[in-house]
């Protein structure tokens, strides 16, 4: 409530400051004066008087009350001088304002776009030196170049930051998981081991059982079945030196082995296959591959177990045991089969020394929980990109040495060394930092400058260190820089020029206060950029010029400021793209949104191209890293995305300030629920339900003359509020009761002044609400001049029977003017068809059209259209279309047959 009173008061105070100068540019003394050649002794003598009259105020205001008032009379005269003074300049603005504003207009664009004309140093770089010039005192002086170059050296030198990706090792893990999960299931496949009670049968015999080869554990089966019958202990007279000697075997590297003998090479005597310190086994003939002495050793150690079992056990529990050893066997040949297949997919292998299949359950669930927490310590670590094979093998063996088992080190060495790779990534942000620390953490190269030392010698060219100590000293002149300058002057008065071409061409009626504010938007983006500020607001003149003027008018103002910003100042080309676009965007879509949301959305556009063209033309023409880009394009477009947000606040203030409409403002004042509707709705409910319907038709004509409809409706709600003053003089409102105008008045002047009132008394609300002007300019030119007929009828009637009254046109005709568009235009037009419309019942479309164009003839024939665009083809049109509209309001309906009701069928019984 606050903010609407201020700006109530604020547009009351424009209203008078409006009204005081037309009075005054109308009042023919200012002409006199302005030819008297006394008014000009007045510019000097207005100070003067003044401070006489102050003084004469305050030194005798205490020798009674005749003498202020006598010095308020010397004020009020000196005032009136003064405005008399202010009164001829402001005619002469007013009858040049066009010109001052183009002036205005040339000089500020010129002033900002070329501000680096006026102050450019007369000594540069490579020009003569014109005389010769010596430092003036001693002092330390910057040699930036130096600086500059040890601090790139500085940025060039800090080492990279890096980061653990996280994505990465993520996926890392997921890999290791992956081999491992393999790993569970070729184990699964193989079975449990160990797969039976190492107190019945040590692992080692376990181990060897189930992987031995199929003519090994035959040859075991029937050495087994010949001892059968050989007293107990056959086969291990001494287990002690049996044992000793199997242990001697594994550490010995001798050559003894166990042979069988072939069928196709003739039999071996039975003493040939045994060795001589140890007990006789018979094998089969099958048994021919030779064996190690380490195998040599596990085959006796097995043998030897399953005897011992054999012995001690039930002979059930004994074939119990080698009918499992079997389905063991059979399971590990199944899982050397699945680990085949595995490693065949791969690169490289990680399963194929079988290290895998000899560990047991508890051993293999123990490596996995290693292999897991050495991952995880290194990969918190981090590998950088680049490091040498050997050193993160090193690393992995460090790790592994000191595990148990042993015998799962080599394969843990080689999952790891599979399955880890880089996960540190560059840090730019980070690097950046640092670099940016190193650089500033170096000092400044100083120069020493004693006094009087040489810094130029006349005649010779001017190195950039001496413009420099030049500089520093203050002893470089500066001068305006004029070819520059006009140059700029120019550009900036050709693209002046080029815009009111397009204002002509395009028929805008753009007043002096819209030039003005069409002036400060476009100052904005070069005056921004003056100060070093890039994201400036390209994508805020876009939509407020879109939005109040059209995107013709806001194209054409972005394009120019793209063609002329560059010649006169120091600004990235692609910033210029990027920005013009997303003012571009918004000067097209503006105009067609109808609520603020859909503006906001337009912003959300607006930031997409902008961030999107400055994205693109980065890639093509810049190096940089991604990093830098992307962050650079998305400040960019954050910049159009806060512009567009800046421009949707300040909006409504221009609106109110610069008495401007747009389709959103003009759809909230056509919203019923404001005050003025809802008061005419209230008490004239006639002229409001009349005022309805003329929207009606001025809206459907106005779509099809391709006329400002959001306007026309606004503008057709308002146009009769002005009957609020006296609701009942109005036939609409008296609904069907006595007319007070035949009762009460019987005058038809003072009818007619009350029918005329309701427009001054309608323009008189409307200032009250704040209305714009061009909501406001219905109420009066929606009537235009025209006669108000029955009661000029009655005044003649009555002037034919006493010739003693005299009937003045002008008593009986509105104030006035005609309409100055086609909007109102079309309004006159659909209010001066819509009672004629209404009074028709069982009328054809045809007679209705004759009606109507009888109507319209007699308003073209009243010379009411001649100032508002529209063509006599027009016209005819809009008398078609409200026929059309009418039809619609008055289709014919369907006669439904007449049912009695139970109390007539009962009485008629």
């Amino acid at each position: 409530m606050k903010h609407q009173r201020f700006l109530k008061s604020l547009t009351q105070q424009f209203t008078q400051w409006r009204r005081q100068y037309k009075v005054l540019r109308r009042k023919g003394t200012v002409l006199r004066s302005v030819s008297d050649p006394n008014s000009q002794s007045s510019f000097g003598a207005i100070p003067k008087t003044l401070f006489k009259n102050i003084h004469l105020y305050v030194s005798k205001a205490s020798d009674g009350i005749q003498k202020p008032v006598i010095v308020l009379r010397l004020m009020t005269k000196s005032v009136q001088d003064h405005r008399l003074v202010n009164n001829i300049g402001v005619k002469w603005v007013h009858e040049n304002r066009s010109s001052v504003i183009l002036a205005i207009a040339i000089v500020s664009l010129t002033g900002v776009i070329g501000h680096k004309s006026y102050y450019q140093p007369k000594l540069k770089v490579d020009t003569v030196a014109p005389e010769t010039i010596k430092a003036p005192y001693t002092d330390n002086v910057e040699d930036i170049e130096k600086t500059k170059a040890q601090r790139n050296a500085a940025v060039n030198t800090s080492p990279p930051m890096f980061r653990v990706d996280q994505q990465l090792t993520d996926q890392i893990n997921h890999n290791l998981q992956q081999i491992l999960d393999q790993g569970d299931e070729i184990r699964d496949a193989g079975g449990d081991f160990p797969f039976t009670e190492t107190l019945q049968l040590s692992v080692p015999s376990q181990s060897y059982l189930r992987a031995c080869s199929e003519s090994e554990w035959k040859n075991i089966l029937l050495a087994l079945e010949k001892t059968k019958k050989q007293p107990v202990g056959f086969l291990l007279p001494n287990q002690n030196s049996s044992s000793g000697t199997a242990q001697e075997a594994k550490k010995t590297n001798g050559t003894n082995q166990l042979q069988s003998t072939s069928p196709q090479a003739g039999s071996l005597k039975q003493e040939e296959l045994v060795q001589p310190e140890k007990a006789s086994i018979s094998l089969s003939p099958e048994y021919t591959k030779p064996v190690n002495v380490s195998a040599n050793a596990d085959l006796f150690k097995a043998v030897t177990d399953l005897e011992i079992f054999r012995v001690t056990n039930s002979a059930q529990k004994y074939s119990l045991l080698i009918s499992q050893i079997s389905q063991v066997r059979k399971k590990y040949q199944l899982a050397k089969e699945k680990l085949s297949q595995i490693e065949a997919g791969r690169s490289k292998t990680i399963y194929q020394d079988n290290i895998l299949l000899e560990l047991s359950d508890q051993d293999w669930v123990t490596t996995k929980t290693l292999i897991r927490d050495i991952s995880a310590r290194i990969l918190a670590q981090g590998i950088p990109e680049g490091l040498p094979e050997d050193a993160l093998k090193n690393t992995v063996n460090l790790q592994v040495e000191e595990l148990e088992p042993l015998t799962a080190q080599p394969l843990v060495t080689k999952v790891l060394l599979t399955v880890l790779q880089p996960n540190l990534k560059k840090d730019e942000t980070k690097t950046q930092q640092q670099a940016q620390q190193a650089a500033k953490s170096v000092a400044p190269f100083m120069v020493e400058v004693r006094k009087d030392d040489e810094i130029v010698q006349k005649g010779k060219k001017i190195t950039p260190w001496q413009l420099h100590v030049l500089d520093h000293y203050q002893l470089i002149d500066s001068e305006t820089n004029w070819a520059e300058l006009i140059k700029v002057t120019g550009i900036v008065t050709t693209a002046i020029g080029i815009f009111v071409i397009v204002e002509r061409r395009l028929k805008i009626k753009l007043r002096q206060r819209d030039r003005l504010l069409i002036l400060l938007l476009t100052l904005s983006t070069p005056g921004m950029l003056t100060f070093g500020i890039l994201h400036t607001t390209w994508s805020a003149i876009g939509l407020l010029l879109g939005s109040f003027y059209g995107p013709s008018l806001g194209v054409t103002v972005v394009g120019l400021l793209l063609g002329v910003l560059p010649i006169g100042m120091e600004v990235s080309k692609i910033v210029l793209v990027s920005g013009a676009a997303g003012g571009i965007v918004g000067s097209l879509m503006a105009k067609r949104l109808r609520s603020r949301e859909e503006l906001a959305l337009l912003g959300l556009a607006i930031a997409t191209t902008q961030g999107g063209i400055y994205l693109i033309l980065l890639l093509i023409g810049s190096p940089a890293s991604w990093y830098l880009i992307l962050k650079d394009a998305g400040l960019f477009a954050l910049s159009g995305l806060a512009w567009s947000i800046v421009a949707l606040g300040l909006s409504p203030y221009l609106e109110k300030l610069f008495d401007l409409v747009t389709p959103i403002r003009l759809a909230e004042l056509a919203n019923p629920n404001r005050p003025l509707l809802k008061r005419l709705a209230t008490e004239a409910p006639g002229t409001f339900q009349h005022t309805l319907f003329v929207a009606t038709l001025a809206e459907a004509a106005a779509k099809h003359l391709k006329c400002d409809v959001e306007l026309v409706r606004a503008g057709t709600l308002y146009h009769d509020i002005g009957k609020m003053h006296d609701p009942s003089g109005f036939i609409e409102n008296q609904m069907g009761g006595p007319n007070k105008h035949e009762t009460e008045i019987k005058d038809p002047w003072k009818s007619a002044e009350i029918i005329k009132k309701h427009v001054s008394e309608g323009l008189v609300m409307a200032q009250e609400h704040l209305l714009p002007t061009a909501i406001q300019a219905f109420i009066p030119e929606h009537q235009g001049t025209m006669l108000i007929a029955y009661f000029h009828h009655q005044a003649q009637q009555m002037a034919k029977e006493n010739p003693s009254i005299q009937v003045d046109d002008a008593d009986f005709r509105y104030d006035g003017p005609i309409p100055q568009s086609r909007e109102t235009a079309i309004v006159m037009l659909a209010d001066s068809c819509e009672a004629a419309l209404r009074s028709l019942k069982d009328a054809t479309p045809e007679q209705a059209l004759n009606m109507l164009n009888n109507i319209l003839r007699a308003r073209w024939q009243d010379n009411q259209l001649v100032d508002s665009g529209l063509t006599r083809e027009e016209v005819s049109e809009i008398a078609q279309i409200f026929v059309e509209v009418w039809q619609q309001f008055h289709h014919k309906r369907i006669a439904y047959p007449k049912f009695k009701t139970n109390n007539e069928k009962i009485a008629k019984g």
